[in-house]
């Protein structure tokens, strides 16, 4: 399937009118009972957290917003997915191989239409939150 016939098929035409004046939203937290081993496998493919608040709060800004790791919860994050949007596909592939290499999981990169032609790089941490890497095409 083309774009085009992808978009006719799953776009509303016109658009609905926003309810809200969203600008983006303000990121994504996790919740860990074993908080060192998050912040770990984070650290290792990320970098050092940007923000530090206590023993139990840490972040990395991505883009313009944010990823956070706190301490709690029963257990490890789940039913849950978090997107990265990067500026080119290798690029996408670059942080996909990254989380992998740390101990994540993930299939081939494909081509997709997400909203627009995308290269999809799905990734799972070893917590078992789902990971999308990707960039426009």
């Amino acid at each position: 399937m083309d774009y085009q016939t992808y978009r006719a098929a799953n776009f509303v035409e016109p658009p609905p009118e926003p309810r809200f004046a969203f600008r983006s939203t303000a990121g994504a937290t996790l919740y860990f009972a074993d908080y060192d081993r998050g912040v770990d496998y984070y650290t290792k493919v990320l970098g050092d957290p940007a923000y530090i608040e206590g023993a139990g709060t840490r972040s990395w800004q991505i883009g313009d917003t944010w990823l956070t790791l706190l301490a709690g919860g029963d257990g490890h994050p789940r039913n849950v997915e978090i997107g990265f949007v990067m500026d080119s596909p290798g690029e996408a592939e670059r942080l996909q191989r990254a989380f992998i290499e740390a101990g994540g999981t993930g299939a081939d990169p494909s081509d997709e239409f997400m909203h627009v032609p995308v290269r999809f790089c799905p990734v799972t941490d070893p917590f078992g939150t789902e990971l999308l890497v990707l960039a426009e095409l």
